[in-house]
């Protein structure tokens, strides 16, 4: 994808691109809802084409439901309905969230709002949904599954590196598989790790939280990172709900009163470690795809807020970009901008009009959206900025350091809690763009079918995240052959990985005779470019959706 060469950096700091983008990470990625709300039509199914206008809502994990006799004559129509839009209801310590789906309409039922956190930019409201059960549809049979794909996976020209898993998710049954013990590079389906393993370390509710105290001096604020990827600076924000420094600001003005702010003193020091995985290819720090990741940063790092697709130029110090965007929204000078170390927090309420606030007073806060919304945000775009920040909010709750590293011994110890087989598993980072992360494929599957089954309603992110095909995400411009759709149009949600010489693909799909199936795909000695590696790897799936496989 040519590009012409651009600058970025806050102040004086600029930065050349290089005019060619590496082949490093998910080029088709990085296109994120709308923020006029979610598309009212409905989802593809097999046999009609992709709808245009902006990306679909991330819909949300199935319910299991009983059906009448009546229902059950159109469930395939209905369980392709389902895997793209599916339902979450969560309770987690009294507070139920409902995700919103493509389907607003379809049933002529009302919608309820869904409450957004204080400083941040407004929610689209949740829509009606339809669900259904694939418990009791038949269950494709080893051999039948055997038959549809051994001369596939045959034809595919992967390399010999090609690993599969496929399990029925109701029974954990595997009904296919090639070196699923294999460990292999999964590119950016690592992504779906690091968001199991956020959603149960956190939890979906959990809110980042990005503060500001009164610093050693009277007129010094110390802004707080938190870690809050999302963060915007006003209301052109690049991910919707997200907090804002322009009401931070406001929040701080009025509790120091009489005392003006001179000073703002940037905090970063919940995050240790390289702003870089060294791991990396050399290129990823200026390709556009990913930033350094800091405790403190807004719109993942990026310049321009409102490009959201694509490649985009992000600053080499989203920390001190950020802190002079919080003093231009507090009247400060940009120069007046520097890092260091907030005091000790104190219970000491400002009084506004008052004396200056004593130091460690908390001025402000704005909360990020819920971690649920942000595991959809870098599933569904494969957003390996946000996936940096969730890997690090593991780290901070298994107390390790909030650094690549911390993060990847963290997820993979929640991985090990949740009983899934980690011992040959190895992460350097959360997106998936090292080449030094190492998981199986069946890993990969039997996390997925906790995520689908019920069992865990904690991980139900992980599968409403996913991308659907011909639909959304990473996946929406791809399952569109043969034209008009191929069978996994509308019933394939997956999470793709992209590397130079590595491709995978890894999700769920409802197989022709209504069954849901986990499965994963890994290669990483492939011979091909990405657009071949993608379209033999699709035809995987697509077979696999196509099929009663008895």
């Amino acid at each position: 994808m040519p590009r012409q060469d651009s600058q970025y950096g806050p102040g004086d700091e600029t930065v050349r691109i290089p005019a060619t983008p590496p082949v490093t990470e998910e080029q088709e990625t990085l296109r994120l809802p709308s923020f006029d709300g979610w598309p009212s039509t409905p989802p593809v199914q097999p046999g009609q084409s992709a709808p245009s206008g902006p990306h679909s809502s991330k819909p949300a994990q199935q319910a299991h439901t009983s059906q009448s006799p009546a229902s059950k004559k159109s469930r395939r129509g209905l369980l392709a309905a389902t895997t793209v839009v599916g339902l979450l209801a969560l309770v987690t310590a009294g507070t139920v969230i409902v995700r919103p789906g493509p389907v607003a309409g379809w049933l002529g039922e009302g919608t309820a709002a869904t409450p957004s956190a204080a400083g941040s930019t407004p929610e689209p409201e949740p829509s009606p949904v339809l669900v259904a059960s694939a418990t009791d549809a038949p269950m494709p049979s080893a051999a039948g599954v055997r038959a549809v794909l051994d001369p596939i996976v045959a034809a595919a020209g992967l390399g010999g590196r090609t690993h599969l898993s496929v399990v029925d998710v109701a029974t954990g049954e595997s009904l296919y598989s090639r070196g699923p013990d294999t460990v292999t590079i999964p590119a950016s389906t690592t992504k779906i790790v690091t968001a199991a393993a956020v959603l149960t370390a956190r939890g979906p509710t959990y809110r980042i939280e990005t503060r500001v105290v009164a610093g050693a001096n009277p007129g010094e604020v110390v802004i707080v990172g938190g870690g809050d990827p999302t963060l915007a600076v006003n209301g052109t924000a690049t991910y919707p709900g997200a907090a804002r420094l322009d009401q931070l600001a406001k929040q701080v003005k009025e509790a120091l009163g009489g005392t003006a702010p001179t000073k703002v003193i940037v905090d970063g020091s919940l995050f240790t470690g390289p702003v870089f995985e060294p791991s990396w290819d050399a290129d990823i720090p200026t390709s556009g795809f990913g930033a350094a990741t800091t405790a403190l940063t807004t719109n993942g790092g990026r310049i321009n807020p409102k490009q959201a697709t694509g490649f985009a130029e992000r600053y080499t110090t989203p920390d001190i970009a950020a802190g002079q965007a919080f003093a231009k929204a507090l009247g400060v000078s940009t120069k007046a901008v520097s890092k260091g170390t907030a005091p000790a927090t104190s219970d000491a309420t400002p009084t506004p009009g008052g004396a200056a606030p004593a130091p460690g007073t908390v001025l402000g806060k704005v909360e990020s959206p819920p971690i649920l919304r942000m595991v959809e945000f870098m599933l569904t775009d494969s957003d390996n900025v946000v996936a940096e920040y969730l890997a690090r909010q593991v780290a901070i709750v298994r107390n390790q350091p909030a650094s690549y590293t911390g993060g990847g011994v963290a997820s993979l110890a929640v991985l090990d809690q949740l009983g899934l087989p980690t011992a040959e598993a190895a992460l350097s980072d959360g997106s998936g763009l090292s080449r030094k992360n190492r998981l199986t494929p069946t890993l990969l599957t039997d996390l997925l079918k906790l995520a689908a089954d019920g069992s865990h309603p904690e991980l139900a992110g992980v599968i409403s995240g996913l991308p659907v095909a011909a639909w959304s995400g990473t996946l929406r411009d791809r399952y569109r052959s043969p034209a008009p759709g191929g069978p996994g149009a509308g019933v394939v949600r997956a999470k793709t990985g992209t590397l130079g010489g590595v491709n995978s693909i890894s999700g769920v799909l409802v197989t022709a005779q209504g069954r849901l199936l986990a499965f994963a795909v890994l290669a990483d000695k492939v011979p091909v470019g990405k657009d071949e590696a993608e379209a033999r790897l699709d035809k995987i799936p697509n077979a696999l959706a196509g099929c009663g496989c008895a």
